[in-house]
């Protein structure tokens, strides 16, 4: 399989590294792959409201990596474009943000990501 991740391969990539012992079938899996849907809303959300919930946040952070694990966070980059500066200090917390992001020819550099004063701000009282 290529290595950059598309909408076309994004699913048989997170089947390929889904590693989930209480998954007994398709339903749970896609559930699953909804997290990153979830954050996608969740940081929208923030956005435009100013509103963050953290903890579900982390929450489905912390369960993406325990069942996609080492892929998660080019997965959580190929599904949060946009999101980057939110995301980055979350991923700092939780001692997953990577020097550098590669999807096949796209290299995302964290030093080049902003992040978001509010969140860091928020993350700090955790």
């Amino acid at each position: 399989m290529n290595d950059k991740l598309t909408d076309e391969n994004f699913i048989l990539f997170a089947a390929k590294h889904y590693d989930n012992p209480q998954c007994h079938d398709t339903i749970e899996f896609f559930d699953d792959l909804k997290r990153f849907k979830y954050l996608r809303r969740l940081f929208g959300k923030y956005e435009d409201t100013g509103e963050l919930r953290e903890r579900l946040i982390l929450n489905h952070l912390i369960v993406l990596y325990n069942i996609f694990d080492i892929d998660t966070t080019k997965m959580l980059f190929f599904r949060l474009e946009g999101y980057y500066s939110y995301l980055k200090p979350f991923l700092i917390l939780l001692n997953r943000m990577p020097d550098i992001i590669v999807n096949g020819e796209d290299v995302i550099y964290s030093s080049d990501i902003p992040m978001d004063p509010k969140i860091i701000e928020i993350l700090r009282k955790i």
